[in-house]
């Protein structure tokens, strides 16, 4: 009997804790191929080394090629939230299945948002480099506890980015497609200044937008130049979301600009990222690390090998992606 065989594209795995590639190690008849490379692999790389695998184990990787080329392929198993690198459509199409870890991430993503607006609305990135380099500027910021905080997208990371702000006691103003009243009325309920607003409204009265909606066809390039001119001269904008929801260019321009004050930049169209952004003092730029904490890393590699395992042994899967999320592609 030929064994289930699967290929690891993400990296890395099982560098925080061997756990998960013990669960697969362990796993009689499954048959296990990693990342030769130890980086980020092209679309056509998975393609060729996943090309007779039954189930991947994937990051953020373009899956496109593998998918549309894909004849013995059974289960993609997502290590994380994010699906724009995966035709779920063409996947239902050839009857693979596809199951990601949506919960795992949350709060490590969470956490850093509200690490990056500290940062960046009190300049500690640039007074860190400027000490550096021999200076002693001392610079001024507006308190979080003073300002209005916008977030556009108001599902797992969004709602937990309002909850972490509660103690800091800003005014927060959200956006979001679906109904969230319910949600919101439970924050404002355990004293949270939270209200419903239009983008617009959100990025006009806004000390600080912080991005948390998926990347897909109706917020692809959301922060672009017509968009920019709804902020403030002293906003913030922060994306630890997917680096398609940004025109960078045109974010660019409105940073050198002057146009808005600053943003903070955990994820961008290209990565690893080497732009225009680094030249701008009043930039944080960090290395899509969103949900680069120790115990969400291995959440989300636990469970996405526990799905693998389950679908290999005929169980039903956990963290099957939902037929909702096909809406955003």
């Amino acid at each position: 009997m030929k064994p289930f065989k699967i290929f690891v594209s993400t990296f890395p795995f099982g560098k925080v804790d061997p756990s998960p590639r013990n669960l697969l190690k362990e796993e009689e008849g499954l048959e296990v191929i990693y990342n030769p490379h130890s980086r980020k692999l092209s679309k056509y790389e998975i393609a060729e080394f996943a090309s007779d695998c039954d189930g991947l184990i994937a990051g953020t990787e373009d899956l496109g090629e593998l998918i549309s080329g894909a004849s013995r392929l059974k289960l993609i198993s997502r290590v994380g939230i994010g699906l724009d690198s995966v035709d779920l459509w063409k996947c239902k199409e050839k009857n693979i299945k596809v199951c990601y870890t949506p919960d795992a991430v949350t709060m490590a993503v969470a956490e850093l948002t509200i690490g990056l607006i500290l940062s960046l609305t009190r300049r500690v990135g640039l007074a860190d480099r400027e000490i550096r380099n021999g200076k002693w500027v001392r610079h001024f910021g507006k308190r979080i506890g003073e300002s209005v905080i916008g977030l556009i997208g108001f599902g797992r990371v969004g709602k937990n980015v309002a909850r972490l702000l509660l103690p800091f006691g800003p005014k927060i103003l959200v956006n979001d497609k679906k109904d969230i009243v319910s949600e919101m009325q439970s924050l404002a309920d355990l004293g949270l200044d939270i209200h419903f607003a239009s983008k617009e409204e959100i990025y006009s009265r806004s000390d600080v937008i912080s991005l948390h909606v998926p990347a897909y066809k109706l917020t692809k390039e959301l922060i672009n130049k017509e968009s920019l001119k709804f902020f403030k001269p002293e906003s913030f904008l922060i994306n630890t979301a997917r680096g398609e929801l940004v025109n960078e260019k045109d974010l660019y321009e409105s940073l050198k600009q002057g146009k808005i004050a600053g943003a903070a930049l955990d994820v961008f169209e290209k990565e690893p990222y080497n732009g225009d952004f680094i030249s701008l003092d009043n930039v944080i730029l960090t290395q899509h690390m969103g949900s680069c904490s120790y115990d969400c890393r291995l959440n989300m590699e636990k469970q996405a090998a526990e799905d693998m395992i389950r679908f290999k042994k005929g169980l039903p899967l956990l963290r099957e992606v939902p037929i909702s999320e096909y809406e955003y592609q």
